[in-house]
C-alpha cells in the first residue's frame, strides 16, 4: 500500500509540475503593435517640395493640410521647403492650385510690427513630425506650436514661453501671395469673446481660371483682447488676453459658407482635447497604413516603404462639407451643389480636389484598386459629379471647375478598372456616355494643357481624319502640351480602355470604333528609324530625328522613353520593330545606358543644370515611361522584369533623405504608389482595364507581403506574397504558385487575389532564363 500512495504521489506531484510547465509555457506575450506612422519619414524629398507635397498635420485626403511654410510664393518650390531655416506662416490648406489661411503666433512688442515682422527660424533638432501631428519651436519669441486636424478642421496648440511683460497675439495673413495663388479679400470678425469668423478668396490661376472663396470659423480657449486691423498688409492680428494655459485655436474651413464652416468645426472636433485629435489622426493613418503590411527587408526599406504609401494617400483633397455641400465651379456661375444623401442623412460620398489622373493607370489605379477600393470608389463617384454638374468628367478638378491640366482622357482609365473591379456601383450607362464624351468633339481630348477656352491644341479633328495628331499643330498654338505624336499615344491607350468598357456593356459598334482607334499608335512609329517620331500634318516624319530630344514631339519625354507607351498592344509594337527579340534587346540597351544616370531625369533643378538628364532613354521619376521594367514581363521575360525593378528601387528610390526622394516629379501620390507597386511586386501594364483585370508579378524586396482585402469589396481576407530566400542578390523568383497553381507567365488574376490565397516565390541570385 505504501508503494501505491507513494507512487500516487509521485503521479500528482509530476502532473502539477507538467501543468505548471504547461502553464508557463503558454504565456506567450503578445506582439507589440506596430505604430506604422513612426515608420514614416516626413521630411523625403523635402528639398525639391512642391506646394502640395508635404502635408504633415492631415487626414488622408483632408479638406485640411494644415502645415508649416517655409517658402510661400508659387507651386514650386514652396510649401515646407527643409534646407529653409524660417517659417513663414502655417496655412491650412496645401493642394492642387489651393492654398489658404495662413496664421502665425507672434508676440506683440512696442518695438516691432506683427504685420510685416513675425517671420521666425526654427530648428530640425528640436522639430517632431509624424502623419497627423507636427511639433517645432519658434526661436524668435520662443513659442512651441503644435499642429493637428481632422479633416475639415485645423487644431493649434501654442505654448508661449515668452517674458512676462510680452503680449501674446495670432496674426491671420489674410492677403498674401500663397502658393499657387494669391489670397485676397480677407474679413476676420468677432462672434463673441472667444470665437471668431471669416472669408477670403484664392485668386485665380493660370491653371484654375475661376476664384474660390474660403469660409472660416474660430474658437479658442483663451479670451480675444481685441483685433487689430492694419490698413497697409489689410491683415488682422488677434491680441489676446494674459493666460498661464497652452493657447489652444481650432479652425473649421469651408468652401461653401460660413455656416458650413462653423458646421465642420461643431460635428468633427466638439472637445478641447488636443491631444485626443493627434491620438485619433495617428490611428487613421495606422489603419490605412497597416493594410500592406511587410516583414523582412531593411528597417531604412521598410520606412522607405511607409513613407511611399503616405504619399500614395497625399496631395489629393475632399472640398465638401460634412453635410454633402460643395463648391460648383463648373457653370457660368459658382453655385453650391449638394451631394446624394445615405439614409442616415449623411453624405454618400465626398467631393474632391484632384491633380491630373495623367500616369494614374501605372499607379494608383492599381495600388487604390487592390488595398483601398473605397478610395477609388469616392474618386470615381466624384468625377461623375463633376460630369453631371458640368457635362465633363475631368481630369484634374480644382476649386470645383475644371482645369484642363496634361493632356486626353485621362480620368477614362481610372473610372473603368474601377468598373472591371466591381467597385463603382453606379450606372455604368450613364459612365460609358460621359466617358464617350471625352474621346469625341467637345470633349477633354481636345483640349491641350491648360486650354480653357478652345478645343483645338488636343488635335483630336486631325486624329479622328487622319489617326495621328500632327507635329507641329498647323492651327497654332492653344495651350501647353503640344506635342502631338505622345497626344497620339495617349489617345490610343485610352481608346482601347473605352472599348474595354463598351465590350462588357455589349456595345459592339462601339467596341469596333475605339478598338480601331487603337491601333492609331503604329501611326506614329517610324519604322525607318526605329522610334516613335513626330510627324507633320503631310505625314512627313521630321528631318533630324533625334531620340533623345526632350519634347520634341512628345509630352514630358523624348521619343525613346515615349516609344513603349503601347501599353495595351505590345506585340503589336515588337512586331514593328522586327519581333519580340529584337524588342527585348532595343529596351535592354535603353535600361542599361539609363542606369548611368541611375534612371531618372532628376528634379527639375537638376535637368536644368544638367541638360544630359533629359536625355535619358528610360526616365523612372516622371509618368510616362514608368510602365517600362514590365514591359519585358509582357514580351516573355520575367527575368527582365525582376532584374531592372530591383535595380530601379536600389539606386533611385531607396533613399530617406530630405535631399531625395522620387528623382523627379511626384504628383500627388502617383510615384509614391508606384514605389510601393514595385517594392511588393505587383503592376498592372492595362491599368486594370479589361475583364478580370491582370496583374504582372515582379520582384518583392520584402520576405513577405499582406495585404488586407477591404471586407466591403473583395471576400479573400488576405492576399500574402510570400518571397522566401528573399535578399538584396536574391532578385529571381522560380515560377510563382498561387494556392496551388503554378503561374509560368508570371501574371495573376484581380479575382484570384481579391478571393485570398497565398502567391509563393522561391527567390534565388539566378534565373532559368537567360
Amino acid at each position: 500500500m505504501l508503494r501505491i500512495k507513494e507512487l500516487l504521489f509521485f503521479v500528482s506531484t509530476l502532473s502539477l509540475l507538467l501543468f505548471v510547465s504547461c502553464e508557463k509555457k503558454v504565456e506567450v506575450k503578445k506582439p507589440l503593435e506596430i505604430n506604422y506612422v513612426d515608420k514614416v519619414y516626413p521630411w523625403l524629398d523635402t528639398e525639391n517640395s512642391r506646394w502640395f507635397f508635404f502635408s504633415s498635420a492631415s487626414r488622408p485626403f483632408g479638406m485640411v493640410n494644415l502645415s508649416p511654410d517655409t517658402e510661400i510664393d508659387g507651386a514650386w518650390g514652396s510649401g515646407y521647403r527643409y534646407k529653409v531655416d524660417s517659417i513663414k506662416g502655417f496655412s491650412h490648406v496645401h493642394a492642387w492650385q489651393m492654398s489658404g489661411l495662413s496664421v502665425m503666433p507672434v508676440v506683440n512688442r512696442d518695438s516691432i510690427n506683427p504685420f510685416t515682422d513675425f517671420y521666425s527660424k526654427f530648428s530640425h533638432e528640436s522639430e517632431k513630425v509624424t502623419p497627423g501631428h507636427h511639433y517645432l519651436k519658434l526661436d524668435r519669441n520662443n513659442i512651441e506650436v503644435e499642429l493637428t486636424s481632422t479633416k475639415r478642421v485645423g487644431f493649434h496648440k501654442y505654448n508661449f514661453r515668452a517674458e512676462d511683460g510680452e503680449k501674446r497675439a495670432i496674426l491671420f495673413n489674410l492677403h498674401t501671395p500663397l502658393g499657387p495663388c494669391d489670397n485676397s479679400e480677407g474679413v476676420l470678425e468677432m462672434d463673441g469673446n472667444m470665437a471668431l469668423s471669416g472669408s477670403l478668396v484664392m485668386e485665380p490661376t493660370f491653371r484654375r481660371p475661376k476664384p474660390l472663396k474660403m469660409y472660416f470659423k474660430v474658437l479658442l480657449n483663451t479670451a480675444i483682447a481685441s483685433i487689430e486691423h492694419d490698413e497697409i498688409t489689410q491683415n488682422a492680428v488677434v491680441h489676446l488676453n494674459k493666460t498661464e494655459d497652452a493657447v489652444l485655436m481650432k479652425v473649421g474651413i469651408s468652401y461653401t459658407s460660413k455656416e458650413n464652416a462653423a458646421l465642420n468645426l461643431e460635428k468633427e472636433v466638439p472637445h478641447w482635447d488636443f491631444e485626443q485629435v493627434v491620438k485619433e489622426s495617428k490611428e487613421e493613418w495606422n489603419k490605412m497604413l497597416s493594410r500592406i503590411q511587410v516583414e523582412g527587408g531593411s528597417d531604412q526599406e521598410q520606412r522607405r516603404f511607409y513613407t511611399d504609401l503616405w504619399h500614395a494617400l497625399q496631395g489629393r483633397r475632399t472640398i465638401s462639407d460634412v453635410n454633402g455641400a460643395y463648391p460648383d465651379n463648373t457653370g457660368e456661375n459658382f453655385r453650391i451643389g449638394q451631394l446624394p444623401l445615405n439614409e442616415k442623412e449623411e453624405p454618400q460620398f465626398n467631393h474632391y480636389n484632384s491633380d491630373s489622373f495623367w500616369g494614374a493607370q501605372w499607379t494608383i489605379n492599381t495600388l487604390w484598386g487592390l488595398a483601398y477600393p473605397e478610395i477609388m470608389d469616392e474618386f470615381t463617384n466624384s468625377l461623375m459629379q463633376y460630369y453631371r454638374d458640368g457635362g465633363l468628367v475631368p481630369r484634374g478638378p480644382s476649386g470645383g471647375n475644371y482645369t484642363y491640366v496634361m493632356t486626353g482622357a485621362s480620368s477614362t482609365p481610372f473610372v473603368v478598372t474601377a468598373i472591371q473591379k466591381n467597385i463603382y456601383k453606379g450606372d455604368l450607362q450613364e459612365a460609358f456616355s460621359a466617358l464617350k464624351k471625352n474621346h469625341e468633339k467637345g470633349g477633354i481630348m481636345g483640349r491641350a494643357g491648360y486650354e480653357h477656352e478652345t478645343e483645338i491644341g488636343g488635335g483630336l479633328s486631325h486624329y479622328l481624319e487622319k489617326g495621328y495628331v500632327p507635329n507641329p499643330l498647323p492651327e497654332g498654338k492653344f495651350g501647353i502640351h503640344l506635342d502631338g505624336s505622345g497626344q497620339t499615344l495617349e489617345y490610343a491607350y485610352q481608346d482601347y480602355t473605352l472599348a474595354q468598357l463598351a465590350k462588357k456593356l455589349g456595345k459592339a459598334s462601339e467596341v469596333e470604333v475605339f478598338m480601331n482607334r487603337s491601333k492609331n499608335y503604329q501611326n506614329v512609329f517610324n519604322v525607318e528609324e526605329g522610334w516613335m517620331g513626330p510627324r507633320n500634318e503631310k505625314g512627313e516624319w521630321k528631318a533630324d530625328f533625334d531620340p533623345y530630344a526632350y519634347e520634341n514631339g512628345f509630352v514630358e519625354s523624348n521619343a525613346a522613353q515615349a516609344t513603349w507607351f503601347v501599353p495595351h498592344d505590345l506585340d503589336g509594337l515588337a512586331n514593328l520593330m522586327g519581333g519580340k527579340e529584337k524588342a527585348i534587346e532595343k529596351l535592354q540597351e535603353q535600361f542599361t545606358k539609363a542606369e548611368e544616370l541611375n534612371f531618372t531625369s532628376g528634379s527639375s533643378h537638376e535637368s536644368e543644370l544638367h541638360p544630359e538628364y533629359r536625355r535619358i532613354p528610360i526616365n523612372l521619376g516622371n509618368q510616362p515611361s514608368i510602365q517600362t521594367p514590365f514591359v519585358f514581363n509582357k514580351l516573355g521575360r520575367p527575368d527582365l522584369t525582376q532584374y531592372w525593378t530591383r535595380k530601379v528601387v536600389e539606386k533611385a528610390f531607396s533613399g530617406l533623405a530630405p535631399d531625395t526622394g522620387y528623382n523627379g516629379d511626384e504628383d500627388q501620390g502617383l510615384m509614391g504608389s508606384l514605389n510601393v507597386l514595385y517594392k511588393i511586386g505587383l503592376f498592372q501594364m492595362n491599368g486594370g482595364t479589361e475583364e478580370n483585370p491582370e496583374y504582372q508579378i515582379g520582384s518583392p524586396i520584402f520576405n513577405k507581403v499582406t495585404i488586407k482585402l477591404h471586407p466591403d469589396y473583395y471576400k479573400g481576407g488576405t492576399f500574402v506574397i510570400d518571397a522566401s530566400n528573399n535578399s538584396g542578390t536574391n532578385v529571381y523568383s522560380d515560377t510563382p504558385v498561387f494556392n496551388g497553381t503554378s503561374l509560368a507567365d508570371f501574371t495573376i488574376k484581380h479575382e484570384d487575389i481579391t478571393n485570398g490565397g497565398t502567391l509563393i516565390m522561391n527567390m534565388k541570385s539566378e534565373s532559368k532564363t537567360k
